[in-house]
């Protein structure tokens, strides 16, 4: 893809932030045609396992709140300041869904070794189809253009593993994965069947309350009990998974010992939570950070503050607003949490 115009796209999208909101950006349909094409090869040309190295941010569910990701580049650094690996579901939902995904694409195709996509459930035909992704599309271009997006998410990779001890995807475990060489060998592109890994892997939620696999309330995959990660993480010598999929109140949210941790990028989600957002910082010790974007007390907008404070409690003062609130190390070593281990599915 021709540099110049892919810097181009990327400064316009930049440029839509104002104030508080962003505003609309139209690329062309030749334009995202480019990014689909560029971005779809990289993506094939890379592990359907990525394996990266910290230090590296991790961000979850994004969700077409455009203005958030911008939040997120601006407080964590924009590429290629620092490393980051998305686990999935940048569209539906949210009112600016092109500009999210095509900036995470430019951004893809401009620093390919520092800038990493996952796919997650709403990278899928048959959900965006749905969920507002598909209107998006047809309203602001045509249902080709659509197309031209589903096409490069069937090629989008689905988990990465840290420095050897990060296991991270979007959704979670599988019944039917006994070694990381079968995530390595799913064939792309692929659309997402309704059963089996790739399924799973993409769908599937932790559960406090069971034991072994149970029945998922999404009426898709699984669900797995703290059991599972344990098992999972001693026979693989892994540290810890990490997971999108889920609103958690405060952003981010262990389970299983701290051993698995649900990470979700947009605040006040949909307009109809008062969520907050957390991005995860690993560093080089392979010691995690998080960082929280916190949800203000009007829906629709956020706001940022210490995490003592319950969402939805108006903002302290601070000079920078994403603060880091938390450290844990993988090591097990023992940290500080108030954070419950449960999450609403969504």
């Amino acid at each position: 893809m021709d540099e110049t115009v892919l810097d181009d796209i990327i400064r316009r999208l930049l440029d839509a932030k104002n104030g508080r909101t962003t505003k609309q950006v139209q690329l062309t349909e030749a334009e995202i045609r480019q990014l689909c094409a560029a971005s779809k090869e990289i993506f094939l040309s890379q592990p359907n396992l990525l394996e990266l190295e910290a230090p590296i941010k991790i961000c979850g569910d994004v969700h077409g709140q455009f203005s958030d990701l911008l939040r997120l580049f601006e407080y964590g650094g924009y590429p290629p300041e620092a490393n980051y690996l998305f686990l999935g579901d940048y569209v539906d939902r949210g009112k600016q869904s092109i500009e999210t995904i095509c900036l995470l694409l430019a951004y893809k195709v401009k620093y390919k070794e520092n800038f990493f996509l996952l796919r997650g459930n709403h990278e899928c035909a048959s959900i965006n189809r749905i969920y507002g992704f598909y209107d998006e599309c047809k309203r602001r271009f045509n249902v080709r253009v659509w197309k031209t997006f589903t096409d490069c998410f069937n090629c989008l990779p689905v988990a990465a593993l840290v420095d050897e001890k990060i296991l991270c995807m979007h959704g979670g475990l599988s019944p039917d994965l006994k070694n990381l060489d079968q995530i390595r060998n799913i064939a792309r592109p692929v659309d997402v069947p309704d059963q089996g890994l790739l399924c799973d892997l993409l769908w599937a939620d932790p559960d406090k309350d069971i034991e072994g696999w149970g029945e998922n309330d999404r009426g898709v995959s699984y669900t797995f009990g703290a059991d599972k990660v344990v098992e999972f993480l001693q026979k693989h010598d892994l540290d810890l998974i990490c997971r999108a999929h889920q609103v958690v109140e405060d952003g981010y949210e262990f389970f299983a010992k701290r051993q698995l941790v649900t990470v979700f990028s947009a605040p006040n989600y949909c307009g109809e939570f008062d969520n907050a957002g957390a991005m995860m910082s690993v560093d080089d010790t392979l010691t995690c950070s998080f960082q929280i974007l916190k949800a203000s007390e009007k829906k629709g907008k956020v706001g940022f503050g210490n995490n003592m404070l319950r969402p939805g409690t108006p903002p302290h003062k601070v000079t920078k607003p994403l603060v880091v609130i938390q450290l844990i190390s993988l090591l097990v070593r023992t940290v500080r949490s108030h954070s419950p281990d449960t999450g609403a599915s969504y």
